[in-house]
C-alpha cells in the first residue's frame, strides 16, 4: 500500500510542479488568486497546517487549528475564501525560544 503525498491527495502536484518549473526559469506570476482560493489548495493547506505541532499554539486572536477542525469541509473552504477577500494581517505573537547553543531567537506565532 503506497502513501499519497499531500499534493497528490488533492491533485495539486501537476499545478505546483508547473509553477516551480516556471519560477526556476525566472518567470513571474500574476493571476494566482484562483489557485489560492481553489477548494483543493485550501484543503491541502489545512491538511498541512494541522500536522504542524505549532498549530496547537494560539495566536493573538486566541484561536488554534482545533477551532477550524469543527467545520465541515464546505464551511472551512467558504470561511477561508471569505477571510481572503477582506484579508488584513493581524499582529504576530512574538516569543523568544532558546537555541541548542544557549542563544535565543525570536519566534513569530501567526493567527489562524
Amino acid at each position: 500500500m503506497s502513501t499519497l503525498r499531500n499534493w497528490d491527495y488533492y491533485n495539486m502536484t501537476e499545478n505546483f510542479t508547473d509553477l516551480h518549473e516556471k519560477a526556476s526559469q525566472g518567470n513571474t506570476f500574476s493571476h494566482l488568486y484562483e489557485t489560492i482560493i481553489s477548494r483543493e489548495n485550501i484543503l491541502l493547506a489545512f491538511r498541512m497546517i494541522k500536522t504542524n505541532k505549532g498549530s496547537k499554539t494560539p495566536g493573538t486572536d486566541g484561536k488554534t487549528i482545533d477551532d477550524m477542525k469543527e467545520l465541515s469541509e464546505n464551511d472551512l473552504v467558504n470561511e477561508v475564501r471569505n477571510k481572503l477577500q477582506n484579508y488584513r494581517p493581524k499582529k504576530v505573537r512574538r516569543e523568544w525560544i532558546e537555541k541548542e547553543n544557549g542563544k535565543w531567537r525570536p519566534l513569530g506565532i501567526p493567527c489562524i
